[in-house]
């Protein structure tokens, strides 16, 4: 009888041919499996980070519109606070409702501009004389403009103007005759009526020639009417005046030396001491 088994196939020699040899540590499809696992991983992790970002955003959103929109708080539910929108409409301009007094300059601005720098308007005569240790007014009447005065040192207030030889001076007044020499008609001034001219007892006026200041009679010229006016400008001292030549602006009676004269305004204390006076009653 044949014998009919069957036999395993010839092996293949052909691999051993060609010199390539099958990998037999491991199984068949381990690296399809690798790319599967590591895509199904990369696909988690993308889907994960998506709703986390989500979620983030769905969180952000109503805190930003409840940071920028009062209104909104409030809106998803009783129990919050809510707030309305300011309107558009009627918000005021910077300066819509800033008061007068907060635009002009501060009063401690102004104060240091009066103390800098006179006064460019003259007040009137004095209405009324004020006491022998009182400040005096600056106002004015017909009435007042030929009341006696005397004039009073702001820095030396024991002295006053008074009539000494050829010139006027600031001196005590403790006799008669020297409270008869300090004592002067204030009058409408002779070049300008709103300003001072000063006569004395016997009816000489007081005027100043070369910048001093003494007493002389009336020649009637332009020139002595111009010489004998003086403007009062407002002093940084209370109740004083300065006086201003009518005809030589920007130059102020003061005294130095215990001698009046006319000198040229300067920004300086000391000058506004010296050129700072009072009208006082009359001391005769």
């Amino acid at each position: 009888m044949p014998d009919n088994t069957s036999q395993p196939p010839p092996p293949d020699h052909s691999s051993w041919e060609n010199g390539w040899t099958p990998d037999s540590s491991r199984a068949p499809g381990t690296r399809r499996l690798w790319l599967a696992g590591a895509l199904a991983l990369t696909t988690i992790a993308v889907c994960a980070t998506a709703i986390v970002i989500t979620d983030k955003q769905s969180d952000d959103t109503p805190r930003t519109k409840a940071a920028t929109d009062p209104s909104s708080i409030g809106a998803d539910g009783p129990g919050l606070l809510s707030f309305a929108s300011p309107s558009k409409q009627d918000t005021p301009t910077p300066d819509a409702h800033t008061p007068a007094a907060t635009k002009s300059p501060s009063a401690s601005a102004t104060a240091a501009e009066h103390s800098s720098t006179p006064s460019a308007k003259a007040p009137a005569p004095s209405k009324s004389a004020s006491s022998h240790g009182g400040s005096s007014s600056s106002g004015g009447s017909s009435s007042s403009s030929s009341a006696w005065k005397s004039v009073r040192s702001v820095n030396y207030p024991d002295r006053y103007w008074q009539v000494s030889g050829d010139y006027v001076k600031l001196n005590p007044a403790g006799s008669t005759a020297a409270r008869r020499a300090s004592t002067f008609k204030v009058v409408k001034g002779l070049a300008k009526s709103s300003c001072y001219s000063f006569t004395t007892a016997d009816g000489s006026y007081l005027r100043h020639r070369n910048f001093i200041l003494r007493a002389e009679r009336n020649d009637g010229s332009s020139l002595f009417k111009q010489d004998a006016t003086f403007c009062p400008r407002t002093s940084s001292y209370s109740g004083a005046v300065m006086l201003e030549s009518v005809n030589y602006p920007g130059r102020y009676l003061r005294h130095q030396n215990f001698r009046l004269e006319l000198d040229q305004y300067q920004n300086s204390s000391l000058y506004r001491a010296d050129s700072a006076f009072r009208l006082v009653a009359g001391l005769s």
